[in-house]
């Protein structure tokens, strides 16, 4: 697990280190309230799908614990809320959700606004708790597939985005791979995708990979086809931000093209993502509602404009895999191969 988490709940209040400021500055910011919970992970103060659906928990118990109205719909309005902070992360909705079935079932039962809050807090400490067993068991998951196709003593990885405990609280997930099969002496260099326009990879799995002591390389993402033409990665790992019924995938932008190109040159493509990451309510990656960033992330570094200033911008934050180009789906459950039909919701619901 990592030296700190990302997500410290102390003295009733939230406290998230700010990803925006890595690696170079580490300094935690302090919400205290519902509208400071939503406006820290819509600017991306905290960000990766489980680091978001933990910060929602704690973001709800701020609520309950300050608002002067506590009914079935200002709880309703208040859930409503936090999910529309982001909208393509389903781990936001999974959990603000399962805090609305807490809160209105306590409600419905007499249970005090104080017991309310409490146990929406020890709910959120219990989940990043689960999180790291959850990640540990999705890591050896993946390593066992691995292992069967790829038959070397060490391997040169890719990932895309982050993935590690910064986004996760405990354990990473694909980037938790990873740590799992460095700790086991089995990696000989991890190349870490920079990540444009937000540049997760070469601030956040960089600075990781660093705390971790993993060789590693930050490369563009342009950069993918040359290294896996010249045999230069043994597979590659990815997160989820919301995996459909049928095993299509949206991710980090970027995630889709990786895919593509590690399927022409037969490279293995996984996606580890928990439970969490699962909606079998949409049938396919069509259905998934894209966020659109801003347009300052991609014309604007750190407030230099470095386009020119009438220029126009597409600023998807994520992108569809199609499940075609998944080798394999890693959850706390097991190994999901989406070519099987059907195989998803059996393996989510088993």
């Amino acid at each position: 697990m990592s030296t700190y988490s990302p997500i410290i709940w102390k003295n009733n209040n939230l406290f998230l280190l700010d990803q925006r400021l890595l690696p170079h500055e580490e300094v935690f910011v302090e919400v205290k309230t519902l509208e400071g919970c939503v406006a820290a992970i819509k600017d991306m103060v905290v960000r990766g799908a489980p680091c978001i659906g933990f910060s929602a928990i704690f973001g709800m118990a701020l609520w309950t614990n300050s608002t002067k109205t506590l009914n079935s719909a200002s709880i309703n309005k208040a859930c409503d809320d936090m999910i529309a902070a982001r909208p393509t992360a389903v781990n936001l909705a999974f959990e603000v959700n399962r805090c609305r079935e807490i809160m209105l079932g306590e409600l419905q039962k007499g249970s005090s606004q104080n017991d309310l809050f409490h146990k929406l807090v020890a709910f959120g400490n219990l989940q990043i708790e689960e999180s790291e067993k959850k990640n540990t068991a999705m890591a050896q998951f993946a390593l066992n597939d691995l292992k069967k196709r790829v038959n070397k003593s060490k391997w040169n990885l890719m990932t895309h985005c982050n993935t590690g405990f910064l986004a996760c609280g405990s354990l990473g997930t694909a980037l938790g791979v990873i740590s799992l099969a460095h700790r086991e002496n089995k990696v000989e260099h991890v190349f870490a995708d920079e990540t444009r326009p937000y540049l997760q990879g070469s601030r956040l799995t960089a600075f990781e990979l660093g705390k971790e002591k993993i060789p590693y390389s930050i490369v563009v993402e342009g950069a993918a086809s040359y290294l896996m033409k010249n045999g230069k990665i043994d597979a590659i790992f990815v997160g989820a931000d919301r995996i459909a019924k049928n095993g299509d995938t949206a991710n980090k932008v970027g995630t889709s093209t990786l895919s593509i190109v590690a399927s022409h040159y037969g490279v293995p493509f996984y996606v580890v993502a928990p439970i969490s990451s699962f909606d079998l309510q949409t049938s396919s990656g069509e259905h998934i509602e894209i966020e659109m960033r801003p347009t300052e992330e991609i014309t604007q570094i750190k407030g230099v404009q470095i386009a020119p200033l009438n220029a126009q911008v597409v600023n998807p934050s994520f992108d569809v895999t199609d499940y075609k180009f998944i080798t394999g789906i890693v959850c706390e459950k097991g190994f999901i191969d989406p070519s099987i039909p059907g195989e998803v919701e059996r393996i989510v619901n088993s």
